[in-house]
């Protein structure tokens, strides 16, 4: 049975959950959050039991440089911040605004992405290649994984803002930029976790 919302007098408050279709993704995206969590946590654990096992190569220690980890994790966690900004714009139905600060979001998140190849490519360079110890298998596994997710994350808001570039904010599409804010919020997070267990731990020697 489908839900109607009278809309003549502008859009609700929350017009993400304003329908039982937005209602539904809503929950949706959080069974879809539970199962991510569970890989992540896998993945963490992984890497805490094998990141001493560096088999004579390069250790953590040797590798990561605080600097630009920093500016990395700055850029992410701004992002969030825009991303913020743009949900605010969409629930007061200004729709030139949301496009804008998405569009910031995109790009920060594209030169997060460009700042973890080039760490990568580095890595390779001084040695550490994805099969030279153990330790280098579940940091490339576990940081290459939340790669993957900002690159689809990226994917999934240019999407949209292509789609409905000029659609406005509808009851349709408020609750995908949401849902995108919410997923995009969740990798900010687990980066948080990252930077504290991969990098802060591994130049820290803990």
């Amino acid at each position: 049975m489908s839900e109607t919302v009278d809309v003549s007098k502008g859009l609700p408050a929350h017009p993400e959950r304003a329908t039982l279709e937005g209602k539904n993704k809503f929950v949706g995206f959080w069974v879809f959050l539970s199962g991510e969590v569970t890989m992540f946590a896998t993945f963490f654990g992984t890497y805490l039991g094998l990141r001493n096992g560096t088999a004579g190569g390069p250790e953590a220690a040797d590798l990561f440089h605080m600097p630009l980890v920093f500016i990395m994790t700055m850029i992410l966690l701004t992002s969030s911040l825009t991303s913020v900004i743009a949900i605010t714009a969409m629930k007061k139905n200004q729709f030139k605004k949301m496009k804008l600060w998405m569009w910031i979001t995109f790009f920060l998140g594209v030169a997060f992405l460009g700042f973890e190849i080039y760490e990568f490519v580095e890595y390779v360079h001084y040695g550490l290649g994805f099969s030279t110890s153990a330790f280098a298998s579940s940091f490339y596994s576990l940081v290459g994984l939340h790669g993957a997710h900002v690159v689809f994350g990226l994917g999934w808001v240019l999407l949209l803002l292509i789609r409905y570039n000029r659609a406005g904010i509808t009851l349709t599409n408020a609750p995908k930029f949401y849902m995108f804010s919410l997923y995009w919020h969740f990798i900010d997070v687990v980066w948080v976790f990252i930077f504290t267990v991969v990098y802060l731990m591994g130049i820290g020697g803990g």
